[in-house]
């Protein structure tokens, strides 16, 4: 008798499972990923580098994503010649930055049951938080070029500082499903701008009665990431894996 009432509660335990497959997700995750990136600063001529970033994930939902993130990349720009800039100026920027940012994925507001192509635009996200980047600037410091004043100004500035910054973020996140049905995996590629406040990527701090400088400092960045989902399993109140699609 008790084999069979053991039997019983084993197959209602599968019918359960089974009914929660594809509403199911897990509640953490870890990843990395690279970075295209190039400053907007008050030095003109800009150079493209490569970036690397990881980060850990709380998944408030399957669409809304909170990330802790931490990045190390090079932004630089200027040259020591009138063709790559006029005032001789150059620097090199090997930041270390650190966010906090949620992405909001269309799944969160839309109802995609009913076809496919509502199941493959619901992984689009926009996003933002806040962030710090230590800066560390290799800078040419003084004039090189005679013909726009004396060789031995020193442009203000500093090498080394820290600044706020706001990233605006798009992209798509690929979900990837293991053997429960659930979100095991994702690729994400995405786009992202940082508004970033003071003059620290750069380190130059020229004064706009002798230079031009009134626009924010800013970076952006073509990504493209990896991450692998893990902890509690939790459930949604819509299927996260949608059978057909």
């Amino acid at each position: 008798m008790k084999i069979y009432i053991l039997f019983f509660f084993g197959v209602i335990a599968a019918i359960g499972a089974k009914a929660q497959a594809g509403y199911n997700y897990y509640q953490f995750g870890i990843g990395a990923g690279a970075s295209y990136e190039r400053g907007y600063t008050n030095v003109p001529r800009q150079n493209n580098s490569i970036g690397f970033n990881a980060n850990l994930t709380y998944n408030y939902n399957p669409y809304l994503p909170i990330e802790l993130e931490i990045q190390k990349g090079k932004l630089s720009g200027g040259g020591l010649t009138v063709d790559k800039d006029r005032f001789g100026r150059k620097f090199t920027n090997n930041f270390i930055a650190l966010y906090l940012h949620a992405d909001v994925q269309l799944g969160s507001f839309i109802d995609y049951g009913n076809g496919w192509f509502l199941n493959v635009v619901k992984n689009f996200y926009v996003g933002s938080g806040i962030g710090l980047v230590r800066n560390n600037n290799t800078v040419q410091r003084t004039n090189v070029i005679l013909a726009n004043g004396p060789l031995t100004y020193v442009f203000p500035g500093s090498d080394q500082s820290t600044n706020y910054a706001i990233p605006l973020r798009f992209g798509y996140e690929f979900k990837i499903f293991d053997s429960y049905d659930q979100p095991g995996w994702a690729i994400d590629i995405g786009y992202v701008h940082n508004l970033v406040f003071g003059e620290g990527l750069d380190g130059y701090d020229d004064p706009t009665s002798k230079f031009k400088n009134n626009a924010t400092n800013q970076y952006r960045q073509f990504t493209i990431g990896f991450k692998y989902f893990f902890g509690t399993t939790v459930s949604y109140n819509k299927l996260v894996k949608e059978y057909g699609f």
